[in-house]
């Protein structure tokens, strides 16, 4: 049978997902009466939820005697290295663009990483339906873009299709008849090329995907570079450096055939399998027949930006919600992640109940910890920072900095560009973008970004869109200010009454509710001025024969700001953590006892 391998990747929300859904169903992989969830490749319950791809999938579909594998990549910056690692296994690559809102920062990013492994794209000009679409105007932009990135002669000849993934259809020209896929399903089968592999000789394919199954355990997805695999053929896997990591059988082959894996009884040369029965192979590694002597060429993956610390729950609310609370149990966690991950690093600390966990960006890290804690963990979370560098020959102090593309109406462009440059931000470009906005374009640090996001959507009335992705290590751009407000510190352990939450209202903004756990230590709210407080929520009113109007009216509380994961993590300072449990996310001092915390305050003076 003919193979095609294609990934298809785009900048987040421009339709990857829903265009696979739609390639699944005209393509016959389901049948016409079966149910099947809308974004069926987005089967994560975290990915659901927030309406992104956080994980790579494979799916195949069989076209007039083709079959084509198709890999959904992330969209969203902060997984890069999921889109990094993929490239390799395809001999093409759908990018996807959306007809309104043209290229943004992560369609650059990814379209640099497939220009320079020699890929050839097609380009799928989408959403074509939208009132504000702009196709002629966005292809231009396209064929501009890939001049900037320096694709050569071929690479810029590139086809281009206009598409509604949502209604269904491809065309050539925009004036086309609009009635399905066929044309997209034409153009990969003549455009991107058969896989360029060995048939015969010793079987040896790269691992690229690293997944856990309840029941067959680990399961590593790659391509097979060179000669067939089998079920219970004996394979050893090699490491980037040759050395053998472990040797056994292949106890399963499994093939990807609609949204499903498969049994097979042979894998071919070209094809993307699935293996299971390796019980240390991970990501990066070579599975081959015992004859080969050297491993598959692997790529170095772009490094982590940002690090946070992961450490035991040590509060006294400790336990009370999880049932994975010991340090063996984060350990191995973390470590799991970091060996499928590798956009992820863990290193352990000084501390034996602590680990360093390095990311490319504040999103990655949210749903790392947002899995952990659906998966019973009950941890401490420090204040995210950025990892800086030191210049060899200048001895210059480098930081990573981001490429961030801000649309935004017109009357709020002024807000944001103070906001920005307070933030050490450097204005690059600034255009209108049509219907009254206008496209900012910023070089602003990463450890500048960290908690701006909320800031941000509060400043352009929840109307701003915001994108950024890692653009290059640069000269340390000096001090930025940090959060001005103080917090309100919980004096006393217990559960938070209405009437002592009345009173603490006149001093700031409150984050929890009459009747939640407090405990000493624990930030309850925001002081209005730039000092720490230090409250009593447990304060009840004195029963006394004295009745008065005023004493003894309604308690009207103002609704708490209530705090989500990244918002939390953002927000807390050096000397704070947020303490995340399966039903839980508090913010508290890193010490709890008032002295420990003057104490420490004097010793970092």
């Amino acid at each position: 049978m003919n193979l095609r391998n294609i990934a298809v990747i785009a900048h987040v929300d421009h339709g990857k997902t829903t265009l696979i859904d739609v390639l699944l169903r005209q393509s016959g992989t389901f049948r016409t009466n079966q149910a099947v969830a809308e974004r069926a490749m987005d089967s994560n319950d975290l990915e659901r939820e927030r309406g992104i791809t956080i994980l790579a999938k494979c799916t195949s579909i069989v076209w007039e005697g083709t079959r084509i594998n198709i890999v959904d990549t992330p969209g969203h910056a902060d997984f890069g290295g999921e889109v990094e690692r993929i490239l390799g296994m395809v001999d093409g690559v759908l990018m996807l663009v959306d007809a309104a809102e043209g290229p943004l920062p992560q369609t650059k990013f990814v379209l640099g990483k497939a220009l320079a492994k020699g890929l050839k794209p097609i380009v799928v000009i989408n959403k074509v339906d939208r009132p504000d679409a702009r196709a002629e105007e966005v292809h231009l932009e396209i064929f501009d873009l890939f001049a900037a990135m320096d694709a050569n002669e071929e690479q810029l000849n590139f086809p281009t299709l206009y598409a509604s993934a949502k209604q269904g259809w491809a065309a050539q020209e925009l004036t086309d008849e609009r009635k399905d896929m066929n044309p997209l399903f034409q153009l990969i089968v003549k455009h991107v090329p058969p896989p360029t592999v060995v048939s015969d000789g010793p079987a040896a394919m790269l691992a690229t995907i690293l997944e856990y199954d309840n029941y067959l355990g680990r399961i590593l997805t790659g391509r097979v570079q060179q000669g067939r695999m089998k079920p219970g053929m004996p394979i050893k896997t090699l490491d980037r450096d040759g050395n053998i990591v472990e040797q056994g059988r292949l106890t399963k082959l499994l093939a990807f055939r609609g949204l499903d894996r498969v049994p097979v009884d042979e894998a071919e040369a070209g094809d993307i399998v699935a293996v299971a029965g390796l019980a240390e192979s991970t990501v990066a590694h070579t599975i081959c027949d015992p004859l080969v002597m050297e491993p598959l060429k692997a790529n170095p993956v772009d490094p982590p930006t940002l690090a946070v610390t992961f450490s035991v729950n040590d509060s006294p609310l400790a336990g009370l919600d999880g049932d994975k609370v010991t340090s063996r149990m984060l350990r191995a966690r973390l470590l799991r992640e970091g060996e499928g991950n590798v956009a992820i690093s863990v290193k352990e600390t000084d501390r034996k109940d602590s680990f360093e966990v390095a990311g490319r960006g504040e999103l990655q890290l949210g749903v790392l910890i947002e899995q952990m804690r659906r998966e019973g963990y009950e941890l401490q979370i420090s204040r995210p920072r950025v990892l800086f560098r030191h210049d060899e020959t200048t001895k210059q102090l480098l930081e990573p900095i981001e490429e961030v593309v801000i649309d935004v109406d017109a009357p709020y462009s002024g807000s944001v560009i103070e906001k920005m440059s307070q933030r050490k931000a450097e204005l690059v470009e600034m255009r209108p973008s049509g219907g009254g906005k206008e496209r900012l374009r910023f070089l602003a640090p990463s450890r500048g970004l960290i908690g701006y996001h909320g800031e941000f959507l509060t400043d352009t009335r929840g109307t701003g869109i915001m994108n950024r992705v890692y653009h290059s290590y640069g000269p340390h751009r000096g001090e930025i200010g940090r959060r001005r407000n103080g917090v309100l510190i919980s004096t006393e352990p217990g559960k938070a009454v209405a009437y002592a939450l009345w009173y603490i209202e006149e001093r700031g903004v409150i984050f929890i509710d009459p009747g939640m756990d407090v405990y000493k230590g624990m930030i309850i709210g925001e002081n209005s001025r730039d000092a720490d407080l230090d409250v009593n929520p447990l304060k009840t009113k004195q029963l006394t024969n004295i009745r008065t109007t005023s004493k003894d009216e309604a308690i009207r509380l103002t609704p708490p700001r209530k705090l989500t994961l990244e918002q939390a993590i953002a927000y807390i300072g050096d000397d704070e953590l947020v303490e995340v449990t399966p039903n839980a996310i508090r913010l508290r001092k890193r010490f709890l006892e008032p002295h420990e915390r003057k104490r420490a305050a004097r010793a970092a003076e």
